[in-house]
């Protein structure tokens, strides 16, 4: 009898440690999920940081060199933005003292619900942002789901580009154009229409597309410009390490990292601000993006 539980001993201590191993690693697991969540909720979602990219060009006369646009999209207020974290993006974006400010889509989450007195709130705050030349602005999709976009750009001296453009002068004879082009997925873009210009124009000027969704470039490619500037991806919104982005929207499956060359004109992407569906990001922080332009 002794010999037999002798036997039996060894087999009873090594299954101990294995189910206990086995415990403790699936609880260290289930920590990190919930770690990784909540920072990805709470920390990855706040802090917004100032993106700058230089444009270096040709394309300009000299009197455009310094010349600074701001961008500012998705906006998705109601989701992980609200009025204290629209106090923060006017006065990061204001201390870089943009000559151009564009929005490029989605100002308000799909499903938020806003009263005459938010909207008027939020008008109060958006005009607090300083250019020096002008404000422009296209819609996203989400700017279809309500018609906030319409009652809060009421308040506001911001120019809609709804398949239009516009010629801007900054202390030069020569301009630049501002080409803005309707919601890609749920607008209407009319592309002969928003280059119009380009029948009467004798010469080549530096043209600018806003566009909210990015995978909209390769629609117009026919056309002339030299510089894209969209939105509508969040570059991922959550992003993995060796991965990048981890699931885009339709209208930025082919383009929806940070910059792509398109022939000879320049694709940029801005992360944005807010959160859309998910309240979440990671190791993809909330942004605005600058662009320098230099001419020498």
């Amino acid at each position: 009898m002794e010999d037999k539980n002798k036997k039996n001993q060894p087999e009873v201590e090594e299954e101990q440690p294995k189910r206990f191993s086995v415990k403790k690693l699936i609880l260290i697991l289930f920590l990190i999920g919930i770690i990784l969540l909540l920072w990805a909720r709470f920390i990855s979602t706040s802090g917004l940081i100032v993106k700058e990219y230089p444009i270096h060009t040709t394309n300009l006369s000299n009197d455009y060199d310094g010349f600074k646009i701001l961008q500012i999209t998705d906006l998705h207020y109601g989701s992980t933005i609200f009025l204290d974290e629209l106090d923060n993006l006017i006065s990061k974006a204001n201390r870089t003292k943009p000559d151009i400010i564009v929005f490029t889509g989605d100002l308000v989450e799909r499903g938020v619900t806003l009263s005459d007195k938010d909207i008027t709130k939020i008008q109060d705050h958006l005009k607090k942002l300083e250019a020096s030349v002008e404000i422009m602005a296209v819609r996203g999709n989400h700017d279809y789901e309500s018609d906030y976009f319409d009652k809060i750009l009421e308040g506001l001296d911001w120019i809609i580009l709804d398949n239009k453009y516009e010629f801007v002068y900054s202390n030069s004879k020569t301009p630049i154009v501002f080409v803005g082009l309707d919601d890609y997925t749920l607008g209407k873009p009319d592309y002969d229409n928003a280059f119009s210009y380009l029948n009467d124009l004798k010469e080549d000027v530096y043209t600018i597309v806003l566009a909210h969704e990015p995978d909209q470039v390769d629609e117009f490619k026919n056309y002339r410009f030299d510089l894209v500037l969209s939105g509508h991806s969040h570059l991922g919104q959550v992003r993995l390490p060796f991965v990048g982005a981890i699931y885009t929207p339709i209208g930025s499956k082919k383009y929806y990292d940070e910059h792509y060359k398109i022939d000879n004109a320049d694709l940029y992407i801005s992360g944005g601000v807010g959160t859309s569906t998910l309240p979440l990001r990671f190791l993809n922080k909330p942004s605005i993006n600058l662009y320098r332009f230099f001419t020498n």
